[in-house]
């Protein structure tokens, strides 16, 4: 999704050590005391931190934005600025930064801390310029949301720089610096004709959340936030000499306490350009500006707050004007024509360069010309006057020509001369089915599941510790896991934490504004990361419930197919399963708010599909629409149901390790699942393909589909989740097809848990009816039964990481049987045998002949790890086995 990144690993190391700022430290300033013995030296690189304290939280009122709840109001903690600096001087207990601070170090409100740290693979001295970077979209689809979203991303980078750049059709960014980008320069630009939904984070067209940045002659047309600082921007960061027209939104601070910025000859027509609190909008943005100054600007509407703690300035604005911030000469022009520049300037006193760096000035006019004048101004007027676009356009020919000319000592990326990107390494590890086992290179397959989640989270640093690995979550420009997840790092977090399997469905809803679970229809397309994208395209046309434009149900969205198949690929190269589950039951019952924004629902897709709309909320509440989504006697939505589950299956055709599963929390009828059954044996005679099929359903359910020949051929994988043997050894079974969620019906029969007797009987009696079908068990308790399930039969197992790969390997040819009471696995020529509690057990060995040796091995469950080796004499029709002072073991015996 993006096009060209910039930037290092980030291997950042941050030194323990807390030095405490001792006084008060004001906006602006570049030296900073701290208590004594600090041990920072000239030459380091700092991190000055500045807590965000709940007096200071308090104080801003940003603690609730409305309605008495306060989930989204900002906490302690989650607000801290960090400024990334250079140590120039140090005198005593005093040292001088290379830039200033832009928030006041205040020990009422808790003062500032300043770490010491390194950065071995930050980048730097680096830049793109020259060049016109392009996206190609469906041109039917006006607002395509199906290509590049960002042109240029910036991260774990300084001293860089990006120039002479034209950018068409981006549906996110022209140029993003985020967070960890310093000392970057972006000029002579020119932004146009973005394709994308007009929404949040579609269109912040140059955008920083970085520091020290300055964007200069730059031009766009038809973005969202043109000319963004975004959520703790600690800058300083500059803007000069930008323009926009046509923008569907302002400039400005769009987020979080953007301190230090400067809107310096900024002009922004048709909109606003604004220092505000945003209250609860970008997810809790609250007070957007600090300490930031608008100069000698123009827009529609220039809107300028005073945050409690700290200020804002507008000096010689054109525009209508809101705010109590400091305004002073508005609707004047002022002097200096930049502040920007004149504070250059007085820095650098004689090696200021007066190369051309701002347009000509137009000059001033009196009211009160004389007749000459007059008559000049009057000819004058036949002329349009140079624009920004033009003037910077001039710059781009210009450059053009001279590229003959550059520095030769600069490198220069050339293309032809660059590596051939990495291959992926070819599928070692296919997933197959072996003797009735789920295996890979013959071992079976061991390991945990991972969940994805599909509603709530924040893209916002403070969250990301508690978000899970995922596959189709989008944050535009932001890589790792809780943003937009690296695949590649999932699928090796996946392997280094012995998780076999990622269980994936769609999410609950698109975006965060609906984790408040309201059903109203959103105001706008203001919608808040990061995205759990959804199967199905956007069409452009009409508005959707959360202000973006309607689903197309035959459309499908290329990011989360072809996110679906990249893991199954990268997966199936370690042994890695992906359960793709169809559906998500969640958004046909329960809480009304689960079907609002579903894509199925009648007034959110452009495809007739029936549902009743207004929906029928049960109470104004709740839903209850599942019967009529798996109604398949309404031809349009039968229709969209098989070609929805064909595009399931075609997207991994070439896949050993997708297991197929109809849905999750699927408590549905018998006969939906008869039509997906059939759906698949369709698709499968049409195709050379067997994918790997898998029943997980209510008991009864699964029951009658294994009782007909015909769709039961279809069935490799039984899994175990939706029903559960009690600890009583009493049985759990709600019944499908009857309206409720597996919470609902547990509300209503209030079941008591398994343990791993019970969840044994279950596996084991499915594994002796149907030996020739692996069976899963997803089921109360499957994490911490582990070997009971493989002991019954069952794959897919949670066994410890360091089990033996061979005892895997020979217990694949073996098949489970109960035999005094003990759990064990026969085969021709070993035995698996499960030693629940201390003390001596006899078993009897079928393979193995009178006199012989075997070799037995003691595992620890716990561990996996074999723990003792013994060679015993089998003599008679038993052997003694004891686990000693084991509380259990599991006996691995070869003969």
């Amino acid at each position: 999704k993006t096009l060209v990144k910039i930037g290092g690993q980030n291997n950042r190391v941050v030194d323990t050590i807390k030095n405490e700022v001792a006084a008060f430290t004001p906006v602006g300033a570049l030296t900073i005391t701290l208590s004594s013995g600090h041990g920072i030296k000239k030459g380091d690189q700092v991190l000055i931190k500045r807590p965000s304290s709940e007096a200071w939280i308090k104080e801003l009122k940003t603690d609730h934005f409305g309605g008495g709840i306060t989930a989204i109001g900002w906490k302690e903690g989650r607000r801290d600025i960090y400024w990334d600096r250079k140590v120039l001087a140090t005198d005593g207990n005093q040292i001088t930064l290379d830039a200033p601070i832009t928030t006041s170090l205040d020990p009422k409100y808790g003062g500032g801390e300043v770490y010491k740290y390194s950065w071995e693979d930050r980048v730097e001295q680096v830049g793109i310029e020259d060049i016109k970077l392009e996206s190609y979209y469906n041109p039917e689809n006006p607002k395509d949301e199906n290509h590049r979203w960002m042109a240029i991303t910036l991260d774990g980078v300084e001293n860089a720089w990006v120039r002479r750049i034209e950018f068409q059709h981006f549906a996110g960014s022209a140029v993003y610096t985020l967070q960890n980008a310093k000392k970057i320069t972006v000029e002579d630009c020119i932004a146009r004709d973005p394709v994308s939904e007009i929404g949040g984070q579609r269109r912040y067209v140059f955008h920083t959340k970085g520091q020290q940045t300055l964007f200069q002659r730059i031009y766009s047309e038809q973005g969202y936030h043109d000319f963004a600082v975004g959520y703790l921007a600690a800058g300083p960061n500059a803007f000069v000499q930008c323009e926009a027209n046509d923008s569907y939104s302002f400039s400005g601070a769009v987020d979080s306490w953007a301190s230090g910025a400067l809107f310096d000859i900024v002009n922004i027509n048709s909109q606003a350009l604004r220092f505000a609190n945003l209250g609860q909008n970008e997810n809790g943005g609250g007070w957007a500006a600090a300490n930031s100054v608008f100069w000698q600007c123009a827009s529609s509407m220039v809107e300028c707050y005073q945050p409690p703690t700290a200020q804002n300035w507008a000096f010689g604005t054109w525009a209508q004007f809101k705010g109590d911030g400091y305004w002073q000469a508005s609707n004047e022009h002022v002097k200096p024509r930049s502040l920007y520049y004149a504070q250059l300037q007085d820095r650098l006193k004689d090696a200021f360069s007066r190369e051309v760096v701002l347009m000509p000035d137009p000059g001033s006019a009196s009211s009160s010309p004389s007749l000459e004048v007059a008559a000049k101004l009057s000819k004058e007027a036949y002329e349009t006057p140079l624009t920004l676009q033009e003037f910077i356009t001039g710059i781009l020919l210009e450059s053009s020509s001279d590229i003959a000319k550059v520095d030769r000592s600069v490198k220069r990326f050339d293309p032809a001369k660059t590596a051939a990107p990495l291959q992926a390494k070819a599928s070692l590890r296919p997933v197959e089915i072996h003797h009735g086992w789920l295996t890979a290179e013959d071992q079976i397959l061991i390991g945990g599941k991972s969940d994805v989640q599909w509603w709530n989270g924040s893209s916002r640093a403070y969250a990301l510790k508690d978000m899970k690995p995922h596959i189709t979550r989008f944050v535009p420009g932001e890589v790792g896991t809780g943003l937009t997840d690296d695949l590649y790092q999932v699928r090796d977090w996946m392997v280094e934490n012995h998780i076999l399997s990622m269980d994936h469905n769609y999410g609950l809803w698109y975006e965060r504004r609906r984790d408040d679970h309201e059903r109203i229809k959103r105001l706008d397309g203001e919608v808040w990361p990061p995205f759990y994208e959804l199967p199905f395209s956007r069409s452009g046309k009409g508005t959707a419930y959360d202000g973006l434009s309607k689903y197309d149900l035959t459309k499908y969205n290329p990011f989360y197919w072809n996110r679906l198949k990249k893991f199954a690929d990268l997966g199936e190269q370690e042994g890695r399963m992906l359960i793709h589950q169809h559906y998500f039951q969640h958004n046909i019952l329960e809480a009304g708010a689960h079907y609002t924004d579903f894509p199925w629902r009648t007034a959110n897709n452009i495809n007739d599909v029936g549902l009743p709309e207004p929906v029928p909320y049960a109470g104004d509440k709740r839903i209850f629409i599942a019967e009529q989504f798996y109604d398949i006697t309404n031809d349009k939505r039968r229709a969209l149901h098989e070609s929805f589950i064909r595009k399931s299956l075609e997207n991994f055709k070439d896949n050993s390790n997708v297991l197929h599963l109809i849905s999750e929390e699927f408590t549905g009828p018998l006969h939906f699942v008869e039509f997906w059954l059939d759906v698949i044996g369709d698709w499968t005679s049409r195709n050379e393909s067997s994918p790997l099929i898998g029943l997980s359903a209510t008991k009864d359910v699964q029951d009658a589909i294994l009782k007909d020949p015909k769709r039961s051929a279809h069935v490799q994988v039984i899994d175990i989740k939706y029903w559960h043997y009690q600890k009583d050894g009493t049985i759990y079974a709600p019944e499908g097809g009857k309206h409720l969620a597996p919470r609902q019906h547990a509300r209503v029969l209030r079941p008591k848990g398994s343990d791993a007797a019970q969840i044994h009987r279950a596996v084991f009696e499915y594994k002796t009816q149907y030996p020739e079908k692996v069976v899963v068990y997803h089921g109360d308790g499957y994490d911490r039964a582990g070997w009971a399930i493989f002991m019954a039969g069952g794959s897919m197992a949670n066994l410890p990481k360091a089990t033996d790969k061979e005892f895997l390997k020979q217990a694949s040819k073996m098949s489970p049987a109960v035999e005094n009471d003990l759990w064990v696995l026969q085969g021709d020529d070993g035995m698996v045998v499960y030693l629940p509690n201390q003390g001596e057990q006899t078993v009897h060995l079928p393979g193995a002949k009178n006199g012989s040796t075997v070799k037995v091995r003691y595992i620890n469950p716990s561990t996996g790890e074999i723990e003792k080796q013994l060679k015993e004499k089998y003599i008679g029709s038993n052997l003694k086995l004891s686990n000693g002072d084991k509380k259990s073991s599991v006996v691995w015996i070869t003969y």
